[in-house]
């Protein structure tokens, strides 16, 4: 049986990268899907790769509106969800003193208060027993130069998982993160322009495993976190890194 039967999800950023793969994921695993992005082109591309039991809505997450509206949309077409990831996210790499003010309200906008009311405004959707993960990063832990506000709002994701375990244990509904590496991602690739095949060789070198990751890696941990094989497990971060954070 698949593992996901009947179950209604929400995947944030799911027009490409780790949020596509998931959302790929989860169909397989019988899940009706609901992905959310800025670009509407994006977003119907991906919808057509998926195939079936999706619904693309389009939306930014820093945008409280735009969060209200995807709710009212999964409240009208399946009136409830099951799993949340909470997976948009932006990374624009700065050193500490060229950082603006833009620059950080944009980065702690989108990933630390995008994420925080991504996950308030779904829980009245929410059923008991329910699953939220967000996507984090192990740059909250390693110190990373250039990375000072992600990784912040890295650390900030980690700390709501651990309120959000607390204070939602009573309704069954688990709170998890997962942590990728660096992976081959449309994201990686925005990140550096011209200059992303030397910094894949230094992420490369940073990490055990001596790789890049693939979405699909982290698709694989997301669908473990949804799903009841994990349903004694809430409040932790798995790192998804080839090993970045063990060593």
């Amino acid at each position: 049986m698949p593992r996901l039967e009947g179950k209604i999800a929400v995947i944030t950023g799911g027009s490409s990268g780790i949020g596509l793969a998931t959302a790929k994921r989860f169909v397989k695993e019988g899940a009706y899907v609901f992905i959310t992005g800025r670009r509407q082109a994006e977003l119907d591309k991906a919808a057509a790769e998926i195939g079936s039991n999706v619904t693309a809505v389009k939306g930014d997450v820093a945008n409280p509106n735009d969060l209200d509206r995807l709710y009212q949309t999964v409240a009208a077409k399946k009136g409830k969800l099951d799993i949340l990831f909470a997976n948009a996210g932006i990374a624009d790499p700065v050193p500490t003193p060229d950082v603006t003010t833009e620059h950080y309200d944009k980065t702690f906008g989108v990933n630390a208060r995008g994420v925080f009311f991504t996950v308030q405004k779904a829980l009245p959707l929410i059923k008991d027993g329910g699953s939220i993960i967000v996507n984090g990063s192990g740059a909250w832990q390693k110190g990373i130069p250039m990375y000072s506000t992600y990784s912040a709002t890295k650390a900030a994701l980690r700390s709501f998982v651990r309120t959000w375990t607390a204070e939602l244990a009573g309704k069954g509904i688990r709170a998890n993160m997962v942590s990728p590496g660096p992976i081959e991602t449309p994201l990686l690739e925005a990140q550096f322009g011209p200059n992303v095949g030397a910094m894949k060789d230094r992420f490369i070198a940073m990490t055990p495993m001596q790789r890049i990751g693939r979405p699909e890696e982290i698709a694989s941990a997301v669908l473990f976190l949804a799903s009841d094989e994990s349903s004694f497990i809430t409040g932790v971060d798995l790192p998804v890194d080839g090993g970045t954070v063990a060593v």
